[in-house]
């Protein structure tokens, strides 16, 4: 199945200030995700924010809050973003089909929503390389049980180029320039 920019919406979940310091290898997360949202942006695929327990865990974190400022953001409590009411009415009422995941943490948040949508009908992709968990044997688990759901798997430069479909225009030229 290919990956259309019709009906496609970007879920970025959970990444938050007080959280994101214990994920494992969170340096490196940050910078893709950081290209991934300049991507998704380049494209105009439309993007949806989580954050989950704000009092506890705090904002989204210092780069990537200005980059999805914009953005409508939920917060919430549920692990699962279809379990959050606000967040569902929304992305029901836009009508998207197929969610691009990525955040944190990859064995709850991401497999729980990832889990609803397929459930619901809905396509979930999750960007391996924009997800992470305090600890890396948690997200192999998450992305195993995830490919075993028939979930989509990919990774962030491989999504971009299928997203742009095309080489030789501009948005092209913007994606090459992110990932190189």
């Amino acid at each position: 199945m290919r990956i259309l920019r019709e009906n496609t919406v970007a879920l970025v979940v959970d990444i938050q200030e007080k959280l994101f310091p214990h994920i494992h290898d969170n340096e490196q997360l940050k910078k893709n995700m950081e290209i991934l949202v300049d991507g998704l942006k380049a494209l105009e695929i439309p993007m949806m924010v989580t954050e989950q327990y704000k009092k506890g865990l705090g904002t989204t974190i210092e780069g990537l809050s200005e980059k999805v400022a914009s953005c409508p953001t939920f917060e919430k409590t549920a692990f699962s973003c279809l379990d959050d009411e606000a967040f569902t009415q929304k992305f029901e009422a836009e009508g998207y089909k197929t969610a691009i995941l990525f955040g944190v943490e990859a064995h709850i948040c991401l497999l729980q929503t990832a889990l609803d949508l397929k459930a619901e009908g809905y396509v979930p992709i999750v960007v391996e390389d924009c997800v992470g968990s305090r600890n890396p044997e948690n997200k192999r688990i998450a992305i195993s049980r995830m490919l075993q759901q028939g979930i989509i798997v990919t990774s962030y430069e491989s999504l971009l180029f299928e997203l742009c479909r095309f080489a030789g225009n501009d948005t092209f030229k913007t994606i090459s320039k992110l990932v190189k």
